[in-house]
């Protein structure tokens, strides 16, 4: 949206000027937190890339283990196994970071769990054992790793909305308020002109 039209007076430069120095401290607080959330993204990506390698390492060991426990105890096995099914809780933290809203996830209890607590005998199902914990061990790795994942998407949306913040004030607001604040100080410069014109013009007249 285009600025107002100011009117051509005194005040009228009074309010750009004093718009402009609005305008300049906010950009530069935004710019502030532009360079704030680039060091806050460069800070988590060197981690975020070595949580993703281990995922993926992780990822790849636990599907040929899987394979192997379903060759050695077959499906219907396997499913007696994993009975009764599991669920996972989760505490949820809620916390802002340079203005950002994200949430921490903490598992509420052990994801990689005993023997004792899958109900299984030392030596039984070998290969289903070291499958389940060969998933576990990857579920773990996926609950640490979503807060970050979260935090990196939601710094990278607010870094692109504060550039383009940025670059709106810098290259359209600003110009155009100093275009409206150049108009009036012209306006007002003309005025002046011609009320010392027809001073000079009042004062001939006088002395002839």
């Amino acid at each position: 949206m285009s600025q107002a039209r100011l009117p051509p007076t005194r005040l009228g430069l009074l309010r750009a000027q004093r718009r402009l120095d609005r305008l300049e401290r906010g950009t530069s607080l935004l710019r502030r937190k532009r360079e704030a959330l680039v060091a806050e993204l460069f800070s988590l990506a060197r981690s975020a890339l070595d949580t993703r390698e281990q995922i993926e390492r992780q990822a790849r060991a636990a599907w040929p283990v899987y394979l192997d426990a379903l060759a050695a105890e077959g499906a219907g096995a396997l499913t007696g196994l994993a009975w009764p099914s599991r669920e996972l809780a989760v505490r949820v933290t809620a916390r802002v970071v340079w203005g950002v809203p994200v949430a921490d996830l903490d598992a509420a209890g052990p994801i990689v769990r005993t023997l004792a607590a899958r109900g299984l005998l030392p030596g039984s199902a070998p290969a289903a054992v070291e499958a389940a914990e060969a998933f576990e061990r990857l579920t773990d790795l996926l609950v640490r790793a979503a807060p970050r994942e979260m935090l990196l998407r939601r710094l990278g949306d607010a870094l692109a909305q504060t550039t383009r913040q940025v670059n709106r004030l810098e290259r359209r607001v600003a110009p155009e308020l100093r275009s409206e604040a150049a108009r009036v100080r012209s306006a007002l410069d003309e005025r002046e002109r011609e009320e010392h014109s027809r001073l000079g013009l009042l004062l001939r007249s006088n002395v002839a």
